[in-house]
């Protein structure tokens, strides 16, 4: 099994969500003693912005690349490779103002590229990242699970199944600044989630 790990936090230390996403790795490396983890943390190695510079860099002939060009594609050809990669997919994803991080938008932005990870048919879109299990470790400042404040989940939802990733697992850890105790509950209750999704 090969585990690739994305952290989007915007801290590299002390982040609910990275913490929780740790733990469904630990838990899936024990259930998979042989499991290889790539792990990627966008804080510390963030994905660049699909900007104009970006764009022309894409849409340009690989022969015809600037080295500069080139340069900005291979990262994006890195982030695509480690998903071609994976068998599992771990997000750990925050609530930044009611939606995903910036950080988190560049990364999906790079592995979304038409004839490569998903392609257009006479049918509509066909997501080609099929045959992969993805968890998404979501972490919150209130409690928005099942409310129509959430809108993490529909849109994560949506752009990972157009990718072809339709088995998506949510795990929530809710209420993390609400406290001490409210931290403390939303942990314990984070880990019964993860227990009885991968056990």
């Amino acid at each position: 099994m090969n585990i690739l790990q994305i952290n989007s936090s915007a801290r590299s230390q002390g982040s609910e969500s990275t913490r929780l996403a740790d733990r469904i790795v630990a838990r899936l490396t024990e259930r998979n003693p042989g499991a290889r983890l790539t792990r990627r943390d966008l804080a510390v190695d963030p994905q660049p912005v699909l900007d104009e510079a970006a764009l022309q860099a894409l849409f340009s002939p690989a022969d015809q690349r600037t080295p500069a060009q080139v340069a900005r594609v291979a990262i994006d050809d890195r982030a695509i490779a480690q998903v071609q990669a994976a068998d599992v997919i771990v997000l750990g994803v925050p609530m930044y103002n009611l939606t995903i991080p910036a950080q988190l938008k560049h990364w999906i932005d790079a592995i979304a590229r038409a004839g490569v990870t998903f392609r257009y048919t006479e049918s509509g879109p066909r997501g080609l990242l099929t045959g992969k299990t993805v968890y998404v470790a979501l972490s919150r400042g209130g409690r928005y699970r099942d409310t129509e404040m959430d809108t993490q989940v529909p849109y994560l939802k949506t752009v990972l199944g157009f990718l072809g990733m339709t088995d998506v697992h949510f795990v929530y850890v809710e209420g993390v600044a609400m406290g001490p105790d409210s931290v403390a509950a939303a942990r314990e209750d984070a880990e019964r989630q993860l227990v009885a999704l991968v056990d």
